[in-house]
């Protein structure tokens, strides 16, 4: 079980404890507290420390709550912030402005705030006199150029006069509120420094591990966002390239991988820079010959053996390329991608579950050329081979678990250079029928949505949308609105099967849907309404043939039905995936 150490305490507790030496990490993110967060501290605390302008409202047992500091003890003993950074960041601002404010008042209490200002920003000698070369806290942030300005305000109190960071904007911040605040209210000063050492409150949660911390972070925190396994696994390739003298050179390239990341991915957990650090995880388990159903956490993944899976030569290169591949996908590539590619690319979208990206990324990496390129003609057959297969397979084992032992043996034969044919996992015709004729296609499972997409693609010349922002609905060819006030259905269940299913623009099915089918048809093939406007007619071709038709009535529910069966079971066995 992990252990945790909790205990309230004021500023003056925390930052003046012996064991006091707080570090920023390397996997943080840069400091990110503007003047807006910066005012908000000041206006609350100031509100909080003069009752109504008032010194003397103020309760000596008064108590204001700044928030939780997670931190865990790492090899070198320093407390690792995981929570909290933007806060303690901020308040070692506030005192060192404070501090300076100070230096050249001569009243005793003045002196003493001073000193235990003093206390609180650096580490002291045993009679409690600071040595300002020694900070009680200390950044490593990877990505944050200007940390430095913030270790040299500590220091000295020293910044210059072009600089623009926000550790410079906020401490100027706070110096120009304090010089006010002395102008309005001279006879107050020595208790709002006093006020917020002795009354402001942080809870301190001390882990017994990194993971303990995160996990406590990602419970506590509901405003920010949580460190991502990706900023772990920046500040180890952090290290390693700084060890080689190629730091500047990984920050440029990590951040043309989040910026691109951000713009293609859209994973459901996690970040867009985890979902490639997983893409590629695949493409290190095939490698490994990994086939084990069992699927370690990302960072439980990455960090075996002191991360070696991660730090090695051609880790970036391999994500960069990698990320290059997604983006084409994403933007419909044509000078790269052939139509025949970008057509069953665009039904994979479609997919019931994403297992089709993580085998196409160990495919890519396989497969690629010394130019990061692949074989349209060969990518085309692959596609075509995983496609039959994942559709399959999520509807006679539903469930992307199932779908793991296949999809990871034939991962391992495409790191070999071998062909992914699935000869291990092939289907039983009459299982795959029976399951066909007998599913339930309602709208809300992922896999009735594949097999009407990639029905649709089976006609000839049919085209993809020109725009990755046309969406489609699943049109009712025979509407539910219609079955309700005809009541002609024998079976009313046949409304949900695949026959009476199709592809439909979203912008067409909201003026189609509660139709019957005479008077849909002129949505279904486009027409011009009385004030001379066109409306488009749907890419989808098969409305071609519907619209031939008189009505669509129940048996045609169940012709059409057996058309997409015969047609599915007809594709999987020309893919060589019927066990014969």
């Amino acid at each position: 079980m992990s252990k945790l150490n909790v205990d309230q305490k004021t500023i003056k507790e925390l930052l003046t404890d012996k064991s006091a030496n707080f570090l920023i990490p390397d996997y943080q993110r840069p400091y990110a507290w503007e003047e807006n967060e910066c005012r908000t501290l000041w206006d609350d605390i100031f509100s909080f420390a003069f009752p109504d302008s008032n010194k003397d409202l103020f309760r000596a047992n008064d108590e204001y709550f700044l928030g939780a500091i997670v931190t865990y003890k790492n090899e070198s003993g320093q407390s690792e912030v995981i929570d909290g950074q933007q806060r303690l960041t901020t308040i070692m601002l506030l005192l060192r402005a404070f501090y300076d404010r100070f230096e050249h008042m001569a009243d005793q209490p003045s002196k003493d705030m001073r000193k235990n200002i003093s206390q609180c920003i650096w580490r002291t000698d045993e009679f409690g006199n600071a040595d300002m070369t020694n900070l009680k806290i200390d950044s490593e942030v990877a990505t944050d150029d200007e940390k430095e300005e913030f270790l040299v305000i500590l220091r000295s109190g020293e910044i210059a006069k072009t600089a623009t960071s926000k550790y410079v904007l906020n401490y100027r911040f706070f110096e120009k509120e304090i010089n006010t605040f002395v102008e309005e209210y001279p006879s107050y000063f020595a208790y709002l420094p006093a006020r917020i050492l002795n009354n402001c409150i942080l809870l301190p949660i001390e882990a017994d591990s990194q993971d303990t911390a995160l996990r406590i972070f990602s419970t506590l925190n509901d405003r920010g966002l949580p460190l991502a396994d990706a900023d772990i696994f920046k500040a180890q390739f952090y290290k390693y390239y700084e060890k080689k003298g190629m730091k500047s050179e990984f920050i440029d390239n990590w951040k043309a991988l989040s910026s691109v990341t951000d713009k293609i991915f859209q994973p459901s957990n996690g970040t867009p820079m985890d979902e490639l650090f997983t893409k590629y995880m695949y493409f290190i388990r095939a490698s490994e010959r990994n086939k084990s159903s069992t699927t370690e956490a990302l960072r439980k993944f990455y960090e075996h053996d002191k991360y070696n899976r991660l730090l090695r030569e051609h880790t970036i290169s391999d994500l960069m390329s990698l990320v290059d591949f997604w983006e084409s996908i994403v933007e419909q590539d044509s000078e790269r991608f052939s139509e025949e590619v970008l057509k069953k690319l665009f039904v994979l979208k479609y997919a019931p579950n994403s297992m089709w990206e993580y085998i196409t990324s160990v495919y890519y990496l396989s497969s690629r050329d010394n130019d990061g390129n692949l074989c349209n003609s060969a990518f085309a057959v692959f596609l075509s081979k995983i496609t039959a297969f994942i559709f399959a397979y999520s509807l006679t084992n539903p469930g992307v678990n199932a779908l793991r032992t296949p999809i990871y043996t034939e991962m391992i034969k495409l790191y070999s250079g071998q062909l992914c044919d699935f000869a291990d996992f092939k289907f039983e015709e009459n299982h795959v029928r029976n399951v066909l004729e007998n599913y339930k296609f309602t709208n809300n499972r992922m896999v009735t949505r594949s097999m009407v997409t990639w029905y649709a693609f089976t006609f000839e010349d049919q085209q993809r949308p020109s725009s990755d922002r046309v969406s489609f609905d699943i049109e009712h060819i025979y509407a539910k609105e219609r079955h309700n006030k005809e009541n002609k259905l024998e079976n009313p269940e046949k409304l949900e099967d695949l026959g009476n299913k199709i592809l439909l623009e979203k912008t067409i099915n909201i003026r189609a849907s509660d139709y019957r089918f005479e008077d849909k048809k002129k949505y279904y093939m486009g027409y011009t309404d009385a004030k001379g406007k066109i409306h488009a007619a749907s890419i989808i071709k098969e409305y071609r043939e519907l619209v031939q038709k008189e009505d669509f009535l129940e048996g045609d529910i169940e012709h059409r039905g057996r058309q997409i069966n015969n047609k599915f079971i007809e594709y999987l066995d020309i893919e060589g995936l019927i066990r014969k």
